[in-house]
């Protein structure tokens, strides 16, 4: 019979980064925070390129697209998980966004839990 799992509670963050920019928000994120899970570091998720689209208003200034025009670009999906310090939490968000291009970056945090055996 195997031991029971422990749930680790964790802050599941992702964020959707242009192809060209995935390993400098890596890199930022890493610098700020070791993304340990049990016996790993920098442990992080990378899914194949997809298409966000967006349509940016008349105040925004986007890296790509213009003012009023629909705009689909490729992205990479990026995640990582980290314990639930919010601490811990500003300084990943902070270097996300230091690092990615976007006037806005599409990041998203989920309370989830992590199953350590």
């Amino acid at each position: 019979m195997s031991a029971a799992l422990q749930l680790l509670p964790v802050y599941r963050i992702t964020v959707f980064v242009p192809p060209a920019d995935v390993e400098a928000v890596k890199a930022a994120i890493v610098a700020v925070d070791d993304l340990a899970i049990g016996h790993y570091r920098e442990v992080m998720w990378t899914s194949a390129p997809g298409i966000e689209q967006f349509r940016p208003g008349p105040q925004a200034t986007p890296t790509v697209g213009s003012a009023g025009a629909l705009t689909a670009d490729p992205t990479v999906r990026l995640e990582c998980s980290i314990s639930r310090d919010a601490a811990r939490l500003q300084r990943v968000l902070q270097a996300i966004n230091a690092a990615h291009p976007w006037e806005v970056p599409a990041v998203f945090v989920d309370e989830s839990l992590f199953p350590l055996p």
